[in-house]
């Protein structure tokens, strides 16, 4: 996208503060003692959003690797690479620090063969960067194919996973449900960009009164793993929330600039957030608190929004600690290579780069 226009950075704002919020009202909130009814009512508005939250992220994800997939320079590989090195290197992170909070609710490895699963064929919680190395490569693989062709051929891989055909090994039916948004961004931005600058608030009340009406349908019938209606539902959900977010970009400053800054820092809470998690909900159960009405409305809004404010915190403080190639490993290498003469492979005595 030549000129960055904000509503794409509102809307990743909005789904990283959504996938906290998933995992602080399934990994945490539900399983508390005395959790009641507000919490069900949280974990069922929860579930309600699944259509948005990653299909939304993957196609805003997609507009943005359109050059990257596209460039003759190979430089999708190399976004590629930093994906998966930033997955291995938080799962192994992660794989060490849960194992202090053995009661939390998710998957963690406790051997080395786990541990090589959740690095190829069984996705942990940070399955999103894996999805996109692999989006990448498939995006990259079929330039030359015709858009409706490939997204035909997307669509389909998406209603098969989503009608639970794919073995459940972690999170690896999901990076197959996904893939058709990450390639609807890449193949369609132009169209998203315009149906997004057309956005209005009629719009927005029709889309949000047939989300509604398709989820209530869905829910009540049971069809959520019919073959195509989970695709087709996340396909209004996306609509929805593009002209959502939209209409905040250019309508509700006060509201578009948090969640823009948000929104491009969504890497480090994506990442991080699992961990401060983990050790509230020890913290919590420590403690022996139990959740009243009250505290069960506003927690999860609550740590959703501590946990955010912890990670970009951490983030800032790794990062001036020289380990931001925690989050972007390539910097190493790119500082090898500086240190280095092409011609030589040593350092060169005089040069100023041998004193960076």
């Amino acid at each position: 996208m030549s000129a960055r226009v904000g509503w794409p950075d509102v809307a990743k704002g909005v789904c990283i503060i959504l996938v906290v919020l998933w995992h602080v009202v399934t990994k945490h909130a539900v399983g508390m003692p005395g959790a009641g009814a507000v919490t069900d009512v949280w974990a069922t508005v929860n579930a309600q959003l699944l259509p948005l939250r990653m299909p939304l992220f993957f196609l805003i994800s997609g507009m943005f690797a359109g050059r990257a997939v596209l460039a003759a320079d190979g430089s999708w590989r190399r976004r590629a690479g930093r994906l998966l090195a930033v997955y291995v290197i938080w799962v192994l992170i992660q794989t060490a620090v849960l194992a202090l909070t053995p009661d939390f609710d998710t998957a963690r490895a406790t051997n080395g063969w786990e541990l090589l699963a959740q690095l190829t064929i069984s996705p942990t919680n940070l399955w999103y960067l894996l999805a996109l190395a692999a989006y990448l490569a498939v995006a990259r693989l079929t330039r030359d194919v015709p858009t409706a062709a490939v997204l035909t051929v997307a669509f389909a891989v998406s209603a098969v996973a989503a009608a639970g055909l794919i073995p459940d090994l972690g999170n690896l039916w999901q990076v197959a449900q996904n893939l058709f948004f990450f390639l609807a961004g890449v193949r369609l931005r132009d169209a998203v960009e315009r149906f997004a600058s057309a956005s209005g608030p009629v719009r927005l009340l029709a889309l949000g009164a047939l989300y509604v009406a398709l989820a209530a349908v869905v829910g009540v019938l049971g069809m959520r793993q019919w073959p195509g209606v989970w695709p087709v539902l996340a396909i209004v959900a996306v609509a929805l929330g593009v002209t959502a977010c939209a209409l905040v970009d250019r309508s509700a400053a006060p509201l578009a600039r948090p969640l823009r800054w948000i929104g491009r820092r969504t890497l480090p809470i994506y990442v991080l957030h699992m961990i401060p998690l983990a050790l509230i909900d020890a913290g919590v159960r420590a403690a022996g608190w139990r959740p009243n009405p009250v505290v069960e409305a506003v927690g999860p809004v609550v740590i959703t929004a501590a946990v955010v404010g912890i990670c970009l915190a951490l983030h800032a403080l790794l990062v001036r600690s020289g380990l931001g190639m925690l989050f972007d490993p390539l910097l190493l290498v790119d500082r090898v290579r500086s240190l280095r003469l092409p011609s030589s492979g040593r350092r060169e005595p005089d040069s100023p780069r041998s004193h960076s």
